[in-house]
């Protein structure tokens, strides 16, 4: 099975027992609709039934990672059944992302903001280059974060700072995300210390590795699971509020919002 490829605006390369997945989708700045989603889905799955690969690399273009979810996209989903379905996608990348038996890297440059912040967290490694920004922006336009975030967010910072994280919606320098130990490396060069980080772990018992993830992925599964499905129904309730409707046309509009707590 090959694996090298482009499958809707995702591309995935192997060199050795390296796959590299690349969101590529640079004139929205990768932002995720479902089209996306699902190409990344069947690219993990495709890299997780393979026994040649032992690290898979996340990553998106020079501007962005991601910038998260598509908001043009969203405002088109109407249907209460529509809205449910990508949901349902979100949610079953975040769990193919966070169980693949294989050691995972995100490489984030530029923007890494709302579910593309949460994908990254599903990840084991995180090196952010030096100029990258990342957030967990979604209280701007009334919404709450989902792709696990207050799963990933509760684990990495306790319940007292992700709920400050989640309602300031603060964008971060990558210092400043290291230094909350949101991710685990800032880089100046991205490309060299992300080959160093990969030359490591090919160095290392990686089996073992692998093996450790798969008992805490285990483990931290059902709890991820009740999250993902929380924020799906709580999500549905945000997009109905007067506050997220102001926090889209402000948004389009290019204007501070104006919330009225409804």
């Amino acid at each position: 099975m090959s694996l090298n490829g482009l499958t809707e605006k995702v591309s995935v390369s192997v060199d050795g027992r390296v796959a590299t997945v690349k969101m590529n989708k640079p004139e929205t700045m990768n932002a995720l609709d479902k089209e996306m989603i699902k190409g990344l889905i069947g690219r993990l799955k495709e890299i997780s039934d393979s026994d040649d690969i032992d690290i898979v690399v996340l990553t998106g273009t020079e501007r962005a990672f991601s910038s998260g979810g598509d908001i043009k996209a969203m405002l088109k989903l109407n249907d209460e059944y529509d809205f449910f379905s990508i949901m349902d996608c979100i949610n079953e990348l975040i769990i193919t992302l966070y169980s693949l038996p294989k050691i995972t890297i995100s490489a984030v440059s530029g923007a890494a903001a709302g579910l593309g912040f949460s994908m990254a967290l599903a990840t084991d490694h995180i090196i952010a280059e030096k100029r990258a920004k990342l957030a967990m922006n979604f209280i701007g336009i009334g919404l709450i974060p989902d792709g696990g975030a207050h799963f990933f967010l509760t684990k990495y910072l306790g319940e007292m700072k992700a709920k400050q994280l989640i309602w300031e919606g603060k964008t971060l320098s990558a210092n400043e995300a290291l230094e909350k130990g949101l991710i685990h490396e800032v880089a100046e060069n991205l490309e060299e210390i992300l080959q160093e980080r990969i030359e490591d772990y090919l160095q290392q018992p990686i089996q073992a590795m692998i093996k450790t993830k798969k008992i805490l992925a285990e483990l931290n599964r059902p709890h991820l699971l009740k999250v993902l499905e929380l924020e799906k129904y709580a999500q549905r309730k945000m997009r109905e509020t007067e506050d997220h409707k102001e926090g889209i046309l402000a948004f389009t509009e290019k204007r501070k919002p104006k919330f009225i707590g409804k």
